[in-house]
C-alpha cells in the first residue's frame, strides 16, 4: 500500500498515455492525408480541416503535458487514495487534487465599470437631530445672561427701596407707583386684543382684512394726535412718528386694494384645517402666559436699572433681549402650527399638538432663534426695497440705492425667508437650507409673483401695530392724568408690549397661510387644494391680473 503501489500506478498511467498518444498521432496523420486529398478537390475547405487537426493535436499535447506535470508535483507522503472495489485497487485523487485537475473556468468578460447613480436623500418627517445648534447655543447663553441680569437688577431695585438714605429711592417709588400698573395693564390688554384679533380673523376673514388695514390707519393716527395734544417735546416726537406711520399705512391700504380678494380666498381656505385640531391654540396660550410673566419681571428690572450704572444703555439692552425672546416665542408657535398643518396637507395625518409643541421647543428651537434674528430684518429690507423702487426713476442717487438694495434682496430672500418655517417644522431642516429649498419649490411652480405679493405677513404686522396703538391711547390717557412726565416713556413701552404680544397670537393664521403656499408648491395635485392658486397663476401669465411683486433687479442689469 506504500510507495511500491504508487510507482506501479504511475507507471501504468504513463504507459497507457503513451499508447493513446501514438494512436492519436496515427489518426492525425491519416486525417492530414485525407485533408490533402480534400484540399485538392475542394480548395479552401481542406485548409480549414488542416487547421482544425493542428489545433486538436496542439490541444492533446498540452493536455498530456499538463497531466504529467501535475503527477510530478504530487505529494509523495500521501499522493493518492487507494480504494478497494471488488478486490481491485483503484487510485482516486484526493478532493483537493480533484479540484485542481478541474479545468479553470474562463475569466468573465471585462465590462466597463459603471459609475453608481447618486440616489436622492430620503427626507424624513421625523428627524431627530437638532437644527442650527450654534444659534441655539447663542440664544441659551443670551437667555442665561438675561435672566442673571434681570435678577440682579431686581435685587438692586429692592436694595434701593430698603435703603432709606439712597437718593434714588424716591425715584424708584414714583416709577413703581406710576409706571408699573400701566405696563401690566398694557400687557393684559394686549393679550385680550391678540385673541380677539385671531378669533375675528378666523370667523370673518373677508371683513377683517379690510378692517385691519383701515383700523390700523385710524388707531395710529389717533395715537399720534393724542400724544401731540399733550404739548411736550417727548410726546410730540413720538406723536409725529405715529402720524407718519399712519400716512404710510393709508397709502399701503390703497395700493393693495386689488389684492384683498385673493388674500381673503387663501386665508379662508388655509384656515379650514384648524377646526380639525381643537387644541391648536394651546401653544399660543402657553407662550402668552410665559410672555406675561417675563414682562412682569422685565419691568421690575427696568426699575432696578435706574439704581445702576448707565441706566439708558442697560434699558436698551433689556429691550433688545425682550424683542428677541418674544420673537422666539412667536416662532415656536409658528413651528408648532406649521408641523401640524403641514403633516395634514402632505400625509393626511392628524398630529398631536403637544408633541409638535415639544419638538418646536427642543429640536427646532435653534432654527427659531436664527430666524428670529434675520427674518424681521429681511422683512424691513423688503419694505425699504418697495419704497425705493417707487423712487427709482426720480433721482440718480435714489436709483443707485434702489439698484443696490434690489441686488441684496435677490440674494437674501433665497437664503433666508419666513416661508422656511414650514420645511423646518415638517422635515427638520436647518434655516438656510429650508429657505433655499422652499424658494426652489416656488421657482419650480412659478409662484414667485404670488408669494412676493402675499399680504398675510403685512396683515399680521398691522394687527400688532393696531394693538400697540390702542394700548398707547389707553395708557397715555391714564398716565397723563396721574403723572404726565412719564407719558412718552410709558407710551413707547405700551406700544412695544401690545405689538409683541399680538404677534405671538397671530402666528397661528400666519402659519396656516404659509403651509398652504409651501405645501401646494410641493404637491399641487393634492386633493386638499382647490384651484385658487392655479387660476391666479393663469391670470398672471395671461396678463389679466395685476400684482405688485417685491422689486427685483431689472433684466437689463443682469446681462
Amino acid at each position: 500500500m506504500g510507495a511500491t503501489e504508487h510507482v506501479v500506478v504511475e507507471g501504468e498511467n504513463k504507459e497507457g498515455r503513451k499508447e493513446d498518444g501514438k494512436e492519436r498521432v496515427d489518426e492525425v496523420v491519416e486525417q492530414e492525408k485525407e485533408g490533402e486529398k480534400l484540399d485538392l478537390e475542394k480548395g479552401p475547405v481542406g485548409a480549414v480541416v488542416v487547421e482544425d487537426s493542428k489545433g486538436l493535436e496542439r490541444f492533446e499535447d498540452e493536455r498530456d503535458h499538463f497531466h504529467v506535470s501535475m503527477l510530478q508535483r504530487l505529494n509523495p507522503t500521501n499522493p493518492l487514495r487507494i480504494v478497494s472495489n471488488g478486490g481491485t485497487r483503484v487510485a482516486t485523487p484526493s478532493p483537493y487534487q480533484s479540484s485542481r485537475f478541474q479545468p479553470t473556468p474562463p475569466p468573465p468578460r471585462s465590462q466597463p465599470r459603471s459609475t453608481p447613480t447618486p440616489q436622492p436623500s430620503v427626507t424624513t418627517l421625523n428627524s431627530r437631530r437638532f437644527t442650527n445648534k450654534l444659534a441655539l447655543l447663542l440664544y441659551l447663553v443670551h437667555k442665561v445672561a438675561a435672566i442673571a441680569l434681570v435678577c440682579f437688577l431686581i435685587f438692586k431695585g429692592i436694595q434701593g427701596l430698603i435703603d432709606g438714605s439712597n437718593p434714588a429711592k424716591r425715584k424708584e417709588e414714583r416709577v413703581l407707583k406710576y409706571l408699573l400698573p400701566q405696563v401690566e395693564a398694557a400687557s393684559l390688554l394686549s393679550i385680550t386684543l391678540a385673541f380677539a384679533w385671531q378669533k375675528a380673523l378666523r370667523e370673518w376673514p373677508q371683513i377683517m382684512v379690510y378692517f385691519i388695514l383701515w383700523c390700523t390707519f385710524f388707531m395710529s393716527l389717533s395715537a399720534g394726535i393724542l400724544l401731540i395734544c399733550f404739548q411736550k417735546p417727548a410726546t410730540d416726537g413720538v406723536g409725529v412718528c405715529f402720524i407718519a406711520f399712519a400716512i404710510g399705512n393709508g397709502l399701503y391700504a390703497c395700493w393693495v386694494s386689488q389684492r384683498v380678494g385673493f388674500c381673503y380666498k387663501v386665508l379662508l381656505k388655509s384656515l379650514e384645517p384648524v377646526d380639525k385640531f381643537r387644541d391648536l391654540n394651546q401653544p399660543a396660550y402657553w407662550m402668552l402666559g410665559a410672555g406675561f410673566l417675563w414682562m412682569s419681571l422685565w419691568i421690575l428690572a427696568v426699575v432696578g436699572a435706574l439704581n445702576f450704572y448707565y441706566p439708558a444703555l442697560v434699558i436698551i439692552a433689556l429691550l433688545l433681549s425682550l424683542c428677541w425672546t418674544t420673537e422666539v416665542m412667536r416662532n415656536v408657535v409658528n413651528l408648532t402650527v406649521s408641523r401640524v398643518i403641514a403633516l395634514y396637507y402632505l400625509r393626511g395625518m392628524q398630529s398631536d399638538t403637544q408633541f409638535c409643541f415639544q419638538r418646536a421647543l427642543t429640536r427646532n428651537l435653534g432654527s427659531a432663534c436664527l430666524g428670529s434674528l434675520f427674518v424681521p430684518a429681511i422683512e424691513a429690507m423688503r419694505i425699504i426695497a418697495r419704497g425705493l423702487n417707487l423712487l427709482e426713476g426720480e433721482d440718480e442717487f435714489m436709483f443707485s440705492c434702489a439698484h443696490c438694495c434690489l441686488n441684496v434682496m435677490q440674494s437674501i430672500f433665497r437664503y433666508g425667508n419666513g416661508w422656511a418655517y414650514v420645511q423646518i417644522a415638517a422635515y427638520g431642516k436647518g434655516f438656510v437650507r429650508a429657505s433655499q429649498d422652499t424658494w426652489a419649490l416656488f421657482e419650480r411652480e412659478e409662484m414667485e409673483p404670488i408669494v412676493d405679493s402675499d399680504m398675510m405677513s403685512a396683515i399680521c404686522f398691522l394687527t400688532g401695530v393696531c394693538s400697540g396703538s390702542i394700548c398707547v391711547i389707553v395708557v397715555a390717557a391714564w398716565t397723563a392724568k396721574v403723572h404726565q412726565p412719564f407719558t412718552a416713556t410709558i407710551s413707547l413701552l405700551a406700544f412695544f408690549i401690545g405689538y409683541l404680544m399680538t404677534r405671538i397670537a397671530m402666528a397661528l393664521p400666519h402659519a396656516c397661510v404659509s403651509c398652504y403656499y409651501v405645501c401646494y408648491a410641493e404637491n399641487p395635485e393634492n386633493r386638499l387644494f382647490d384651484k385658487t392658486i392655479k387660476e391666479r397663476l393663469e391670470l398672471i401669465k395671461a396678463g389679466r391680473d395685476v400684482v405688485v411683486p417685491t422689486p427685483r433687479v431689472p433684466r437689463r442689469f443682469t446681462r
